[in-house]
């Protein structure tokens, strides 16, 4: 498991993380987050591996963290973790309940619903009743979910997910993200009336 926050989590890398724990507790205080989407602008920018150490630093404090790949076009969290892709999220929204498929990590707390096998129609699965109810359903058995999409940039699947969760983030890459993109990004989510929290910045 090669994550900065597991490999050296005496890093002022893994200590980013961490703050960006406690920022999402005092954004919470008012509206509780229970169900987090993660999003960036385009491709290769860097949102899974933020999804996947901000889950570590909120499991080491103790808390349940279920990570949703929702990223059906191009998953990672399997690979990030090490876990087998055979069942999962695709399968669950073909109508067989998510929760079953849930996968323990070598993290205590932290278990992982993949994406499970590659779908012809990813779109038309996000936006099936089914994803609510299995949101919904793992949501019932955990402190927090942090979902991975796929980028905002041509893509409607973030957008659909955005109104169904209690917040977004959007990563933004130093040296990367084009302004423009980021803006257009944050203007999707917010038509999408999405609960924006703002924005990660990595690699900075």
């Amino acid at each position: 498991m090669n994550l900065i926050t597991v490999m050296h989590p005496a890093s002022a890398a893994a200590e980013a993380y961490r703050t960006l724990r406690t920022n999402l507790h005092f954004a919470s205080l008012e509206r509780p987050l229970k169900t987090v989407l993660i999003t960036a602008s385009e491709a290769g920018e860097g949102k899974s591996h933020v999804v996947a150490n901000l889950a570590v630093v909120f499991a080491q404090a103790e808390r349940r963290v279920v990570v949703v790949d929702a990223d059906l076009r191009s998953p990672a969290q399997h690979t990030l973790f090490g876990l087998d892709n055979a069942r999962g999220l695709s399968t669950a929204l073909l109508g067989e309940d998510g929760a079953p498929f849930l996968q323990p990590t070598s993290i205590k707390g932290l278990r992982v619903l993949t994406s499970g096998p590659e779908q012809g129609n990813p779109s038309d699965l996000v936006y099936s009743s089914r994803m609510g109810a299995v949101l919904a359903a793992i949501a019932a058995d955990t402190d927090i979910v942090l979902i991975d999409t796929p980028p905002l940039g041509a893509i409607s699947d973030a957008a659909i997910l955005a109104s169904q969760v209690d917040g977004a983030l959007l990563v933004i890459a130093a040296g990367k993200t084009r302004r423009e993109h980021a803006q257009a990004a944050r203007d999707t989510l917010q038509r999408a009336r999405a609960h924006v929290l703002g924005a990660v910045m990595i690699n900075v």
